[in-house]
C-alpha cells in the first residue's frame, strides 16, 4: 500500500523528530543486524537507507552483523554437513574458514557497498582487525566457537572520529592468532559496552519481549534491568530469547544506557525507535 503525504504532513513529521535528533546528535548507537531482515533484499536496502539517514543527522552509528543463513548456504554448496551441539553450530577448521569468508568477506562488503550507494561513508572490519574482538574457546565440543575475553575498541573509535560508519563482522581471534566464530548478540553487547553507547538496538525475528510467547499482542514495551532478570528467572522469557535478554542485561552492566529488542522485519523499525515517541520493540532500561 502506497501512502501519499502533503508537504504540511511531511513538515509535521520532521518537526516531531527534532527533539530526538537533538538528543542523539553526536551520540553512539550500536545496531546488531541479522536474521530475516538480512535475507530479504528489499528490507536490507531499507535498513541501510535508515542507517545512512541516522548518520546524516549526526548520530554515530556502529553496525554489527551476523550472517548465519549465508554461512549455511555456502556450506550446503560445498557439501559440508552442519553439526550442532545443544543448538550451537560445531565449528571445525574447515567450517571456520567458511565463516571467515562469508562474514568478513561477502556479507561485510555487501553491507558496506549498500551504505555507500545510499550516500554514507562506511568502512568494513572484522573482529580480527586491530584485535578488536579477543576470544578463547567457549566449549571444546564446539571447536572454533569463541567466548569474548576482551574488546580493543580503538579501531572503531578511530573510524567514528573520521566520520565513517563502522561495519563489523563477528569473527574474533586469540593471542595465538586462531580465528573464532563469535555470537553476534554477545559481540554487539561487548562492543556497545566498550563504546559506552547511548543505545544498543538488537534486530530480531520477533516483536520484542512478550508476556505470553504465543501472543504477539502481549509485547512488553519497557522493562528495568531488575524486571528483565526476573522475567528470565520466572520463565516468562524462555528458549532462544534467554540469551538475547541476557546480552541486554550484560550490555547495561557494561555501561550502555538502554537496549532495544525489536522486530527487524518491520519496515523502518530503527527510525521508529530512534525518532518517534512510540518507539519499537522492548526497551531494557539502564539505571537513570
Amino acid at each position: 500500500m502506497e501512502y501519499h503525504f502533503s508537504n504540511a504532513q511531511r513538515a509535521e513529521v520532521l518537526t516531531q523528530a527534532l527533539p530526538y535528533i537533538r538528543q542523539y546528535n553526536g551520540k553512539v548507537v550500536v545496531i546488531k543486524y541479522g536474521g530475516n531482515a538480512m535475507i530479504n533484499q528489499e528490507l536490507k536496502e531499507q535498513v541501510m537507507e535508515d542507517i545512512v539517514l541516522l548518520w546524516l543527522i549526526g548520530i554515530k552509528v556502529v553496525l554489527v552483523h551476523g550472517g548465519g543463513p549465508e554461512i549455511s548456504e555456502l556450506m550446503q554448496k560445498l557439501d559440508k554437513k552442519a553439526t550442532f551441539v545443544d543448538g550451537l553450530r560445531v565449528t571445525d577448521q574447515e567450517t571456520m574458514d567458511i565463516v571467515q569468508m562469508v562474514l568478513a568477506g561477502k556479507v561485510n562488503k555487501t553491507l558496506v557497498n549498500l551504505l555507500e550507494m545510499n550516500g554514507g561513508n562506511a568502512m568494513g572490519i572484522s573482529g580480527m582487525d586491530g584485535r578488536l574482538i579477543e576470544a578463547e574457546v567457549k566449549d571444546k565440543r564446539l571447536g572454533f566457537v569463541g567466548e569474548v575475553t576482551d574488546i580493543h575498541i580503538d579501531p572503531v573509535t578511530d573510524l567514528l572520529e573520521k566520520g565513517y560508519i563502522p561495519v563489523i563482522s563477528t569473527v574474533g581471534c586469540d593471542k595465538e592468532g586462531n580465528a573464532y566464530n563469535i555470537n553476534g548478540d554477545t559481540a554487539a553487547a561487548a562492543i556497545a559496552g566498550a563504546l559506552q553507547a547511548e543505545r544498543l538496538i538488537m534486530m530480531t525475528d520477533i516483536a520484542g519481549v512478550l508476556q505470553d510467547k504465543d501472543d504477539p499482542n502481549s509485547l512488553i514495551r519497557e522493562i528495568t534491568l531488575e524486571e528483565a532478570e526476573k522475567l528470565c528467572t520466572d520463565g516468562v522469557v524462555s528458549g532462544g530469547m534467554i540469551p538475547k535478554v541476557q546480552c541486554c542485561i550484560d550490555a547495561i552492566h557494561q555501561g550502555v544506557k538502554n537496549v532495544i529488542i525489536m522486530d527487524g522485519r518491520v519496515p523502518h523499525s530503527i527510525l521508529m525507535e530512534i525518532l518517534t515517541d512510540e518507539g519499537a520493540g522492548t526497551m531494557v532500561r539502564g539505571k537513570a
